[in-house]
C-alpha cells in the first residue's frame, strides 16, 4: 500500500496520481552503459587470468561494474518511491524511502501552480511543477510525468471544492 493510500483523511479519495517521468533513468542508464562495457571487458579479463585475485584490471572492472549497477538501481528506486496525488481535499507529494520528504497542501490553500516544460520535456511529456501555498515558499518538483495534467487536475479539484463550499449558502431557506 502506498504512502498516499495509508494517509488519507476521512472522506478523502484519490482522484489523480502521477510520479516521476522515465527520463529520470536516462543518466543512470547512460552512466551504466558508458562504464559497463569496459567494466565487463575488464571482469572477463579477471575471469580468464590465472591469478584472478591479483589482476588489477579485473578488480577495477568489477568495481566499475558495481558502480554502474548501483547508479541504475538508485534511479529506479528514486522513480518508484516518488508519489504525487490529487485528492478531493489536498495535493500530496512524497519522495524518498529511507528518509522521507512529504509536501501536503489543502486545496483552498493552493495559491499558484507553475509548470515549466523545456523543448525535450514538451516532446516527451515531463516538466517541473512548482506549488506555492498561501503565504508559503515555492515547492519545486522536477521531471514530473504529465505536469500539465497534474495542474489541470488540481485546478479542477479546487473549483469542485469551492462549489461544494458555496452550495449550502446558495440553497433557499424554508420556514
Amino acid at each position: 500500500m502506498s504512502y498516499v493510500d495509508k494517509n488519507l483523511i476521512p472522506g478523502e479519495s484519490i482522484l489523480y496520481r502521477t510520479g516521476l517521468h522515465w527520463v529520470v533513468l536516462v543518466w543512470p542508464l547512460l552512466l551504466a552503459e558508458v562504464v559497463g562495457v569496459p567494466a565487463i571487458y575488464l571482469v572477463l579479463t579477471l575471469m580468464r587470468s590465472r591469478s584472478a585475485s591479483s589482476d588489477p584490471a579485473g578488480v577495477v572492472g568489477l568495481c566499475v561494474l558495481v558502480l554502474g549497477v548501483t547508479a541504475v538501481l538508485a534511479g529506479i528506486l528514486r522513480r518508484s518511491t516518488t508519489e504525487m496525488a490529487v485528492t478531493n481535499k489536498r495535493v500530496v507529494v512524497k519522495t524518498g524511502i529511507l528518509s522521507r520528504r512529504t509536501y501536503e497542501i489543502l486545496l483552498p490553500k493552493v495559491e499558484s501552480i507553475h509548470v515549466d516544460e523545456g523543448l525535450l520535456g514538451r516532446l516527451l511529456g515531463y516538466g517541473s511543477v512548482i506549488f506555492r501555498g498561501i503565504g508559503g515558499t515555492p515547492e519545486p518538483f522536477r521531471r514530473v510525468a504529465c505536469p500539465l495534467e497534474l495542474r489541470r487536475q488540481v485546478h479542477h479539484q479546487i473549483e469542485a471544492y469551492e462549489e461544494s463550499a458555496r452550495a449550502p449558502l446558495a440553497s433557499p431557506r424554508r420556514s
